[in-house]
C-alpha cells in the first residue's frame, strides 16, 4: 500500500528481493487517479505506474475503511501488509487481517515527525539527524510499536529530493534486512515513547509563500525542503510606477517568482525587509527579517529556470523592489 515517488522507490527496489524469497504479491492497493496540473490531466499515482508496469493486481479505493473495501481485502487474504504513504488511516478491520501484521514505513526516527511531511520537517528544522523507522501498525497515526529503525547523519545543504532518495533507498534495505526475521518471529516489537512524539503538517500550496521577515536560514531551508512541492515562491511588487509592467507582462506591477536555489549570508544591511539589492560582488540579494539570502536560480511563472545571473540580466529592473 503506498502512493506517491517515495513508496514507489521503495517497492522498486525490494520486489525482486521479496519474489526471491518466495513472497507473492497479490495486490496493490494506492489511491485513486488524480488530475494534475493546470490542464488538470487525469493522473495515476506513481505506485500504479510501477504495479501495471509489473503486471500486478492494482485496487484503488476512494476511503480504504468503507466496507465494501474491508470486504474485498478480507477476500485477498493477505498474511502481511506493508505501507509507505498511502495517506489514508487503516481501520482496525484491515490491520487485523494478515496473520504477520501491518509494517508501515516511516521516513523518521519515531515518535518524532509523526504524520505527512516528516521529510521537509527534518528540513526545515535544520537537523543533523534523521533516518527511518517500520513500526507494527495500529490505527492511531504512526503510533505502533517499533519492529526496526535506522538513523544516519544529514548535510545542511541537502535538497528535499536528495533526502527523499536516501531515506527510500534505506527504507528497502532495511526492510529487505528484517522481514525474515519478523516473518520467524525473532523480532519483538517495543513501544515507542509517546510522550517524545513530535508532529508535521500536511503542507498545503500557500505554505511555499516566502515570509521575508523570517531569517534568511530559516528561508533557505524551506526553499530546499519544500523544493518539489508547492516550491517557495515571492511577489514582485513595484515601489514606483517606473517598473516597467509592459516589460514584465503583468498587470498591477506584480509578477510571481519562485526562488528555487539561495544561500545566507549573515549579514546586517540598511536594507528593508523584502528589499532587493546587488552586493559588492553583483550578487542578487533580498534582504530577510535576520540576514541576507543570495539568490542562485529563480524562475518567473510560466518560464524556464534560469540562473539568478541571467535573470538579472533580462530585469534589471528587481533591484530596489520589495518582495511581498
Amino acid at each position: 500500500m503506498g502512493t506517491p515517488e517515495f513508496a514507489e522507490r521503495i517497492f522498486r527496489k525490494i520486489y525482486p528481493e521479496l519474489k526471491s524469497k518466495g513472497f507473492d504479491i497479490i495486490a496493490v492497493i494506492t489511491t485513486e487517479d488524480k488530475p494534475i496540473g493546470r490542464k488538470q490531466i487525469l493522473t495515476p499515482p506513481p505506485i500504479k505506474k510501477w504495479a501495471i508496469e509489473n503486471n500486478l493486481n492494482v485496487l484503488q479505493p476512494k476511503k480504504i475503511g468503507d466496507p465494501e473495501w474491508n470486504r474485498k481485502i478480507k477476500e485477498l487474504a493477505p498474511d502481511l501488509i506493508i505501507l509507505a504513504a498511502y495517506g489514508q488511516i487503516i481501520p482496525r478491520e484491515i490491520l487485523d487481517i494478515p496473520k504477520f501484521g501491518a509494517l508501515n514505513i516511516h521516513p523518521s526516527l519515531l515518535p518524532t515527525y509523526r504524520g505527512a511531511s516528516p521529510i521537509q520537517a527534518a528540513i526545515l528544522n535544520g537537523d543533523k539527524e534523521t533516518g527511518v523507522t517500520i513500526i507494527l501498525m495500529d490505527e492511531e497515526m504512526d503510533h505502533g510499536d517499533i519492529i526496526s529503525n535506522f538513523k544516519f547523519l544529514i548535510s545542511n545543504k541537502i535538497t528535499y529530493k536528495e533526502l527523499e532518495e536516501k531515506l527510500a533507498g534505506a527504507s528497502a534495505d532495511l526492510l529487505i534486512k528484517i522481514l525474515p526475521d519478523w516473518i520467524t518471529g525473532k523480532i519483538k516489537p517495543r513501544e515507542q515513547d509517546h510522550s517524545k512524539a513530535t508532529f508535521c503538517k500536511i503542507i498545503k500550496k500557500e505554505d511555499g509563500r516566502i515570509d521575508w521577515s523570517k531569517s534568511a536560514i530559516e528561508i533557505e531551508r524551506q526553499i530546499r525542503a519544500f523544493a518539489k512541492w508547492p516550491e517557495s515562491y515571492t511577489e514582485i511588487k513595484s515601489q514606483k510606477p517606473a517598473l516597467p509592467a509592459s516589460r514584465l507582462k503583468v498587470k498591477n506591477y506584480s509578477l510571481k517568482l519562485k526562488i528555487l536555489e539561495a544561500e545566507v549570508e549573515n549579514k546586517k544591511t540598511d536594507h528593508k525587509i523584502g528589499e532587493v539589492f546587488l552586493d559588492k560582488n553583483k550578487n542578487l540579494c533580498v534582504q530577510a527579517g535576520n540576514g541576507v539570502l543570495i539568490l542562485k536560480a529563480v524562475q518567473l511563472e510560466g518560464k524556464k529556470p534560469m540562473t539568478a545571473k541571467d535573470f538579472l540580466n533580462g530585469h534589471p529592473e528587481i533591484v530596489g523592489a520589495i518582495l511581498n
